[in-house]
């Protein structure tokens, strides 16, 4: 079933599968997805060719600096012939949610997606909504143009479990592209591999993969380098490890195992920790590279034999 949901994500969504892998991932460990990327490279046609494959209602939120946060998690009107106030839902109430330049709008509506990406639930004048399930976020933010943008708080980047970029496509991949285009290939036209049931089937299945102590330990000893490297302002959190460990057991999944090795922790590690390792002010000022950085903790990190 992956292996189909992966090839007709692939047909539409032509050129990345290396990014089409990793945030099937995500679905799979119950994570969010971050796209930090220049605009039109299909960010939001990823998000929703992926909700129509696995028939899952899909919701989009353009934010804006007047975005408040009633139109995320909704909010209470009064009913004039009833007299009472009724819940009126708002755009998160949706399996697929795609927050489109999420770092165009302001800190408390930013904050307002903290709960729904942590918990699974919005809350309301006191009132706790459950949110349907599966739930996945998948955010967009522009990495160019900085004016009028507010920058994600470290908190909230803890919530994404991945940081990805599309990036270009190479030129026969691009002419493909154009190709299908020209032959009226829409997101509306991949094939519905599974359901929302068979998703949510797939993330206990993957949540039962066995991951040892031995490896608990590299993954450990991994979070304490990113912690004792003095170039990063903040290491890897606990939170961090804890995605880690989820996103190495649903790539294990995908490979067809029922156990973790430390190479499918070494092959999520980068876009699971870089996004949450902030370099110091003097690093900043050396232009030190942060990837290149975890790249050689991630290669001193003592792989158990």
């Amino acid at each position: 079933m992956l292996q189909k949901l992966e090839s007709a994500i692939n047909q539409v969504f032509v050129g990345k599968e290396d990014v089409v892998e990793k945030v099937l991932v995500c679905l799979l460990a119950g994570g969010h997805v971050l796209f930090e990327d220049v605009p039109g490279v299909g960010k939001t046609t990823l998000a929703q060719v992926l909700a129509k494959a696995v028939q899952a209602s899909f919701g989009r939120i353009q934010f804006t600096p007047d975005t408040l946060p009633g139109d995320i998690v909704g909010m209470s009107v009064y009913n004039m012939k009833t007299g009472e106030f009724v819940h009126r839902d708002g755009a998160v109430m949706h399996q697929i949610l795609l927050a489109d330049e999420i770092n165009r709008t302001s800190p408390r509506t930013q904050a307002s997606l903290l709960e729904a990406m942590a918990e699974g639930q919005v809350t309301v004048d006191g009132q706790a909504y459950p949110l349907p399930e599966p739930f996945m976020v998948l955010a967009t933010q522009n990495p160019i143009e900085f004016l009028g943008t507010y920058p994600l708080p470290e908190a909230q980047m803890d919530r994404f479990m991945m940081r990805l970029s599309v990036g270009y496509p190479d030129r026969e991949r691009e002419i493909l592209m154009a190709e299908q285009f020209l032959s009226g290939e829409t997101p509306d036209t991949v094939s519905q591999v599974c359901t929302p049931a068979d998703v949510l089937r797939m993330r206990r299945e993957a949540e039962g993969v066995h991951v040892s102590r031995t490896v608990l330990g590299y993954l450990q000893d991994l979070m304490r380098l990113t912690r004792e490297e003095t170039r990063f302002r903040t290491g890897a959190s606990p939170r961090a490890m804890l995605s880690l460990i989820r996103a190495s057991q649903a790539w294990a999944y995908m490979q067809g195992r029922d156990f973790v090795k430390p190479d499918d922790a070494k092959a999520m590690a980068e876009p699971v920790l870089l996004h949450r390792l902030s370099l110091t002010s003097e690093g900043r000022l050396k232009n030190e590279d942060a990837s290149k950085i975890l790249v050689s903790l991630i290669h001193r990190a003592r792989v158990p034999v």
